[in-house]
């Protein structure tokens, strides 16, 4: 009989776990894996056969009571034989007791709901080129400003804190990161990632569409001609809306999903979530 093992993945192993992910077709950021790990090194699990990985999934702790859910994988020629549920057990035992969110692909809520789960909303990727962003805002590079100011504004638009996870995703390779900023107060942050394919902008938070809007504008400038992709949730309606306005296409779909109460956040300042990994 085959061996099968569950262990901790290695920051080597996260190379691979974000390319089984772009083979899905999720498009993960080229350096995400720095601020993965940084958020939780234990949080990350592969289930081995014989030695080989096949099956993965990332079971992040955030504070004391809350959890995030993502990579959940099988090597598509091992599915349907057991590896995946096996892991997915030993990774929900790992956030026991916990609020536990993620983000589901369409095919796979049904089980994700027989599993204790329910949607709260849709996040829906609109990708394509924005036209230039509108004057009247003023933006400044994020990673100038006090990174507690950074922290205590996401923690508006996130259930927990998570500046392990935060500080290398604003500031990380390849990244450009925005703020918007009046009377010394921030207004918006968005930041934005190179891919494989379209550059992923995520978070986006504003106090309103304009706001969101020049964010948006302003990061794809840097990088012209090249797609933008952003993943909406459509409990925000004016964040649906602005993807519209801005002439994206929608093109990929899953449902954010938690086991507990839907948490207190800012959800009308939400305009785009932040990865669909970590949330």
């Amino acid at each position: 009989m085959p061996n099968f093992e569950i262990t901790t993945a290695s920051a080597d192993d996260l190379t691979m776990l974000t390319q089984w992910a772009h083979a899905e077709g999720w498009n993960p950021g080229l350096t995400d894996r720095h601020a993965f790990f940084a958020a939780d090194p234990r949080g990350f699990l592969i289930g081995r056969l014989d030695g080989e990985p096949v099956s993965c999934v990332s079971v992040v702790r955030y504070g004391s009571g809350f959890g995030f859910l993502g990579f959940y994988l099988t090597r598509p020629e091992l599915r349907g034989r057991g590896y995946g549920i096996q892991l997915w057990r030993a990774g929900m035992a790992r956030l026991d007791g916990r609020n536990v969110g993620l983000d589901g692909v369409v095919d796979q809520q049904p089980n994700y709901r027989r599993s204790g789960f329910r949607s709260v909303w849709t996040n829906m990727r609109y990708e394509g080129l924005p036209p230039a962003a509108p004057t009247g805002t003023a933006l400044v590079d994020a990673r100038t400003l006090p990174f507690g100011q950074l922290a205590s504004y996401d923690r508006r638009f996130f259930p927990a804190d998570r500046d392990s996870f935060l500080a290398p995703w604003i500031a990380g390779p390849g990244r450009t990161s925005l703020a918007a900023v009046r009377d010394g107060e921030l207004r918006g942050l968005a930041v934005m990632r190179p891919c494989r394919t379209s550059s992923r902008i995520g978070p986006v938070y504003a106090e309103s569409p304009e706001v969101a809007g020049a964010l948006v504008g302003a990061l794809a400038a840097t990088d012209p001609g090249t797609p933008v992709a952003i993943d909406v949730p459509d409990i925000n309606p004016a964040a649906v809306h602005l993807a519209e306005q801005l002439g994206l296409t929608p093109s990929f779909e899953t449902a954010r999903m938690y086991t507990g109460p839907t948490p207190d956040v800012d959800h009308a300042g939400l305009f785009g979530i932040t990865s669909l990994e970590l949330g």
